[in-house]
């Protein structure tokens, strides 16, 4: 028999009107290796958003009580043609309790159990996910679980692409973030160099106290000199980025040249040979991506994005990432949240303009 409750979906028209409303909906009964959810915890991560708010004018949106609507500047609603008059739901990942199963094994070896699972449909009170995808959590309770998949496989991610290339460091730009912290307490584990990039002095002391020993302030006049002395010290050529725009790439990779000249033997007018590799995974600043012809032709920017990643993996390489995130879920892979709020509270004016200015440190959870 279905299951009715509520259910987030986001809407983008054609004239650029998005419409971010909660509904009523039927969910079927599940099948084959689906399981029932019910959802107990949601985190909203900047992936979220994209989908959730985009570049929205969410300051002059019209509120009302599960819904607000608000206008799409051109150039972004341009951009996003492809998604016109679609009705999509949001919520990456999250956790709850499996209600009803399938008929596989694998779907019935869950019922009853809280998982953390990744439906994309995170945000309603009910979901309905592949049983493969889902981490049963034993002991743990739906807010530890609820961040168990985006942000710890990431991390492990990161470390995992550096290993395969060959790389024992990273550089890391926003490293005070949840997954930054994540990161920090992996490569402390692994033995990997990293240098942490932050904008405050109270993160670059949160990390310090993480174990962290090349946190450099982006805020501080020496900013560059301490980049390029961190790199220096930890030969990270190799980085990722989540903000995307702005020069905080081109930074990166300027302070990496620094650093590769200093090594070189002899001059060569083609500047170093060193590769110097950088990924960007997120748009917290969508403006351009500015770089400079300063360091080179001995470079790469690419971009990252978890699934694509873990599908190139092994189910062997994979299933050891999600065992390690389940053993240190309150520990290597703890998440902290700055507020909670419901499915209704996160549509109202207050919660949408706090959490999509996406700041470090203050990520929402939503409790359906």
């Amino acid at each position: 028999m279905a299951t009715n409750g509520k259910q987030l979906f986001t809407t983008l028209e054609a004239d650029g009107t998005l419409t971010v409303a909660l509904e009523e909906v039927s969910f079927p009964d599940p099948t084959g290796n689906q399981v029932l959810v019910r959802m107990e915890a949601a985190p909203i991560n900047p992936s979220d958003l994209a989908i959730l708010v985009g570049g929205a004018d969410v300051e002059n949106a019209h509120y009302t009580p599960g819904k607000f609507v608000a206008k799409m500047p051109e150039p972004v609603n341009a951009a996003s043609k492809a998604r016109h008059g679609l009705k999509l739901p949001a919520g990456n990942e999250g956790a709850g309790t499996v209600i009803a199963a399938g008929d596989s094994d694998a779907a019935q070896a869950l019922m009853g159990q809280r998982v953390s699972c990744v439906p994309g449909n995170a945000y309603g009170e009910f979901c309905l996910a592949d049983a493969s995808m889902c981490l049963p959590l034993g002991d743990h309770s739906a807010e530890e679980g609820a961040s168990a998949f985006v942000n710890p496989m990431t991390a492990l991610g990161f470390v995992e692409n550096a290993k395969a290339d060959g790389q024992d460091a990273i550089l890391h730009t926003v490293g005070a973030s949840n997954l930054g912290q994540m990161l920090t307490r992996i490569c402390r584990e692994d033995g990997i160099g990293l240098v942490n990039i932050v904008r405050k002095s109270d993160q670059a002391d949160l990390l310090k106290g993480l174990g962290s020993t090349h946190v450099v302030n982006s805020s501080d006049d020496d900013f560059m000199d301490q980049l390029t002395a961190a790199i220096r010290a930890t030969g990270a050529f190799y980085g990722f980025d989540p903000v995307g725009g702005g020069k905080l790439v081109d930074t990166a990779f300027r302070a990496m040249e620094r650093v590769a000249t200093e090594q070189m033997s002899e001059y060569s007018r083609y500047c170093s040979t060193q590769m110097k590799r950088m990924f960007i995974y997120g748009r917290l600043n969508t403006s351009p991506t500015i770089l400079t012809p300063s360091y080179g032709f001995g470079w790469t920017l690419s971009g990252w994005l978890l699934f694509p990643f873990l599908q190139s993996l092994g189910q062997e390489t994979m299933g050891r990432m999600r065992q390690r995130v389940r053993d240190n879920l309150t520990t290597t892979f703890a998440s902290h949240y700055k507020t909670r709020v419901t499915l209704d509270e996160m549509l109202t004016k207050e919660a949408v303009l706090d959490y999509r200015a996406m700041r470090t440190g203050e990520k929402y959870l939503v409790t359906p």
